[in-house]
């Protein structure tokens, strides 16, 4: 069953690429094959996977403005049974290159027909952009990761919105998958006031899995690799493993 998730907040810093690496990681070790789409122009997830940025002939930019293919941007990561579409820096100017085709909020989801992945993952650029509406299109899910924080829910009732209104007007069966709190403090009162408040606005649709604040967690993208090649013993790593478990759950089971 192919699952395309847009893994998106509007918000910087709440740890969306963090979740999308390290989930494609766990996924593809449960032996699902994963597509990770860097759709973000600062690249993380790109480098975050290590891959140069600098010395990329073909990314995402290509295929969105030139209709290159897909597959000719595609590339084997060093983690088995995830691959990459990447992105550099030409990112940032595609919104400008694109805004005048009437197919433009389209774009990616023609790129990604009749690739055959069992979870595309796609990290999205923290604002609510043209790149963004193409990934909410080309989706069939939503992941949200909240951040265990004061401001935690700010902004979060526009991002939904915005998935209505995409759901309205280009892909009516886009559904939330789930909402993950991510950077959780234990020590703290104010993360478990977060979770709650959190728990009360979104529900069922709270994951179970929490990600914990976890140091492991933020080296690993430094190293290229994900969590569970970096230190598979982690918290932060046990976490990751866990929400792979209950979101692959999810899925099977009608995302309920």
């Amino acid at each position: 069953m192919k699952q395309i998730v847009a893994v998106l907040n509007q918000k910087g810093g709440v740890g969306k690429t963090t979740t999308t690496l390290n989930l494609g990681a766990y996924l593809a070790k449960m032996g699902n094959t994963v597509l990770v789409v860097d759709a973000d122009p600062q690249g993380n997830a790109t480098s975050g996977l290590g891959v140069d940025k600098t010395r990329l002939d073909v990314t995402l930019c290509d295929v969105l403005v030139s209709g290159i293919d897909m597959n000719s941007a595609v590339i084997q990561t060093s983690t088995k049974n995830v691959k990459l579409l990447p992105t550099d820096a030409r990112l940032a100017s595609t919104e400008l290159d694109i805004a005048d085709n009437t197919d433009r909020e389209l774009k990616l989801k023609k790129a990604l027909v009749g690739q055959d992945y069992d979870y595309v993952l796609i990290d999205c650029p923290p604002s609510l952009s043209l790149l963004t509406i193409n990934a909410l299109t080309a989706s069939d899910l939503v992941l949200i990761p909240v951040q265990s924080e004061y401001y935690a829910l700010e902004g979060l009732s526009q991002l939904l919105q915005v998935m209505q209104q995409v759901q309205r007007s280009h892909n009516p069966d886009l559904e939330l998958l789930g909402v993950v709190m991510t950077m959780y403090d234990k020590r703290t009162a104010l993360s478990q006031q977060v979770y709650d408040e959190v728990g009360k606005h979104f529900g069922d649709k709270l994951l179970n899995t929490i990600i914990p604040r976890n140091i492991r967690l933020a080296e690993a993208p430094s190293h290229g690799t994900p969590i569970s090649e970096y230190d598979k013993w982690s918290k932060g790593a046990r976490a990751y493993k866990n929400l792979a478990k209950e979101i692959h759950s999810r899925v099977q089971g009608g995302h309920k």
